[in-house]
């Protein structure tokens, strides 16, 4: 399975979920590639932001290699799942999207808890408790994909 999740910049929400999954996956002996990617071009090639990484590396999980990088349309093709956190980023897939086969893979990443459609609040201009809640919410849902995966 290869999974890919998106926010808007790339060093918040999609690397830390792309952390906590491997990290995931890697205890229950899964093979899976799993990258993140973003759609502002603010950050191209920079590291997670701080509060991110910090709060990553509170829960035990490394994300200091993760660069931010842009979406492209090539990701459809690359890629079983796409996992976006808001409304706004499944907007920005819908954008590259080139046919519904395309748009099949992309989903909600909180819709694995809840069957709907939610959305991860986006803690970057929040304070670092905002960050604490985000990996609550990112953790119980990469728990879920693993769960999955591991069936």
């Amino acid at each position: 399975m290869k999974i890919l999740f998106v926010c808007l910049g790339n060093i918040c929400r999609s690397p830390l979920a792309e952390g906590i999954l491997k990290s995931k996956l890697k205890k229950r002996g899964i093979q899976s590639k799993v990258e993140s990617a973003g759609f502002e071009s603010y950050h191209i090639n920079e590291p997670p932001d701080p509060r991110a990484l910090k709060i990553a590396e509170k829960h035990g999980i490394d994300i200091t290699e993760n660069k931010c990088r842009l979406f492209v349309a090539d990701d459809f093709d690359n890629f079983d799942v796409i996992y976006v956190m808001d409304t706004s980023n499944y907007r920005d897939v819908q954008y590259f999207s080139r046919n519904d086969d395309d748009m099949d893979k992309v989903k909600y990443l909180l819709s694995v808890i809840s069957g709907k459609n939610k959305s991860v609040p986006d803690p970057y201009y929040g304070g670092e408790s905002g960050f604490e809640n985000i990996f609550n919410l990112l953790e119980e849902a990469c728990d879920k994909i693993a769960e999955t995966l591991d069936n």
